[in-house]
């Protein structure tokens, strides 16, 4: 196999002030596929995302000069890109804003590498390859779904969505309006199993409500006590 042959790396992009964790995620990545570079400041990584290029950001809350809230933000109002964001252990109000902003999940600090990598891939398997042929559009009222192209729309209009959000969506559009189960959608769509204390998917559910409900009123999705969520419609 030629170099041009073999097959592109996933290109990560860690946003931590710690340069020695960078380094030391950044030489632990490698072996695992994973092309990492790394930014210190907020300011930064905003330079490089505009680059292009970056399939994934491990992003830390807590940053000089703009915090990794802010970083999201300014990047959520022009890419979908994923965030993995890195919050103090214990912080769960870091958790909880940084999922309604639209990060795709979470991992507190300390962590250990392996965890680190099980997040990114859970995350990457949710994003169709780019190669892979199009088709298979769901629909759902006035709701159109196309995970290959990562892509919803509601009467034409596009839903800025995470991978989360779309993984969800598409669970629930495959359900039509039979519930699925909190476990189920935990484990298919972010990829670990649901913990007592773990709100990640009641929190993309609402985010998903939200911008449902932005552009119509048709459809909505209904939470079924003690089971989990399903699609409604009028």
């Amino acid at each position: 196999m030629t170099e041009s042959e073999r097959p592109a790396r996933t290109c990560l992009l860690i946003v931590d002030d710690d340069r020695e964790l960078c380094a030391m995620l950044a030489e632990y990545l490698g072996p695992e596929g994973f092309e990492a570079q790394t930014a210190a400041t907020g300011s930064e990584a905003l330079e490089r995302l505009a680059r292009g290029g970056i399939d994934l950001v491990v992003l830390d809350v807590m940053l000089p000069e703009l915090s990794g809230f802010e970083v999201l933000r300014r990047l959520r109002a022009v890419s979908a890109v994923p965030v993995l964001m890195l919050t103090a252990r214990g912080e769960e109000v870091d958790r909880v804003v940084g999922l309604e902003m639209g990060a795709d999940d979470y991992l507190a600090k300390p962590f250990s590498p392996r965890e680190l990598v099980a997040r990114i891939r859970a995350i990457l398997r949710r994003i169709p390859a780019e190669a892979a042929p199009a088709g298979g559009a769901l629909s759902f009222g006035p709701l159109t779904l196309d995970p290959r192209a990562r892509r919803a729309q509601v009467e034409g209009e596009d839903l800025m969505l995470t991978s989360a959000e779309l993984r969800i969506l598409e669970l629930l559009v495959l359900a039509d309006t039979r519930t699925v189960g909190r476990e189920e959608l935990m484990l298919q769509a972010l990829g670990r199993r649901l913990l007592p204390t773990d709100r990640s998917l009641d929190t993309h559910v609402s985010n998903l409500r939200r911008k449902l409900a932005r552009r119509t009123d048709r459809i909505s999705i209904q939470g079924v006590r003690g089971a989990g969520y399903a699609l409604t419609q009028r």
